[in-house]
């Protein structure tokens, strides 16, 4: 079996440039981390804001030996961004493609699906490989039987392991709506909100978390007692999403029980601490509601 692989999935919350940079830069001097996507999943608006750091973080992240994946929107609305996706499907960078209309431009091309792009038979994965992809990051949705029926595949198979899951991207954004704005003239609010926005139930409960035009869960996915299994199904990469927490200390409670050094419960109990008052949630990958949190490992 080959070396499990830790992964940092896109930064998927709109923060101040300097913090972006500054997040990256730590990421790449400190963070037990194998490989780093980089790019705008969920708003177009916000790329600009922070285009002048990409290169430095590019940069600092290929010199601490990090692979660099360069993921692209899940929603590609116009020519324009179109166009974007197509200039960097020719830059020669590996490619996150998480929007179906961007999959012409990487044909035959090395490329990573993203988890944006529904991947729950062998047929979809078939297809998608054939096409290129040497990646598929599995929808967060996905059960445990359908993860050791995919990874049977060949190929290399990532999940994401912890963060919000992402459930959803739409045209509009709800973010704007909440201040009273429309998606044209957001005065970029999701930037108030470094970890999500918070929607409750009218009882009062929190369930779901926005940010911009996407909605993700209010709990953070955590799968560390499962990683062993997963790894015996063939799952080759471990994704972590990153939260406006210490990901640094994420990642290294990851690594050691990638690698055997911590147990499972060990790291748990570490990880509490970090993440400290949000809800857990792994419901999806034993077959349940999302939003639950099943304590028995599969």
């Amino acid at each position: 079996m080959t070396a499990p692989q830790l992964t940092l999935g896109p930064l998927l919350f709109h923060w101040p440039a300097a913090k972006w940079r500054d997040f990256y830069f730590r990421i790449a001097d400190e963070a037990e981390i194998d490989c780093v996507y980089v790019g705008e999943v969920v708003c177009a608006k916000r790329e600009p804001l922070y285009a002048a750091h990409v290169e430095p973080v590019l940069s600092r992240l290929a010199a601490a030996g990090k692979q660099i994946v360069r993921s692209t929107l899940a929603v590609v609305t116009d020519d324009r961004e179109m166009e974007a996706v197509r200039h960097l499907a020719g830059s020669g960078a590996l490619i996150e493609v998480n929007d179906a209309a961007s999959l012409h431009e990487l044909f035959g091309r090395p490329h990573v699906i993203g988890p944006y792009i529904n991947v729950f038979n062998e047929g979809t994965y078939d297809v998608l490989t054939d096409g290129g992809a040497v990646r598929v990051v599995l929808p967060v949705e996905v059960p445990m039987r359908t993860v050791g029926v995919l990874a049977t595949g060949g190929g290399e198979i990532e999940l994401q392991v912890f963060g919000r899951q992402p459930l959803s991207v739409a045209m509009r954004c709800y973010h704007a709506r909440s201040h009273g704005l429309t998606k044209d003239s957001c005065q970029f609010v999701c930037g108030l909100d470094h970890d999500g926005q918070p929607a409750q139930t009218i009882d009062g409960r929190e369930v779901l978390s926005v940010n911009g035009t996407q909605t993700l869960s209010s709990g953070y996915m955590v799968h560390l007692r499962n990683i062993d299994a997963l790894r015996q199904l063939g799952v080759t990469h471990f994704r972590l999403s990153p939260q406006d927490i210490d990901m640094v200390g994420v990642a290294r409670l990851h690594r050691a029980t990638l690698t055997g050094v911590m147990a499972a419960d060990e790291a748990e109990d570490a990880l509490r601490k970090l993440t400290a008052e949000r809800l857990w949630q792994n419901g999806f990958l034993y077959g349940q509601e999302g939003m639950a949190w099943v304590e028995r490992a599969l």
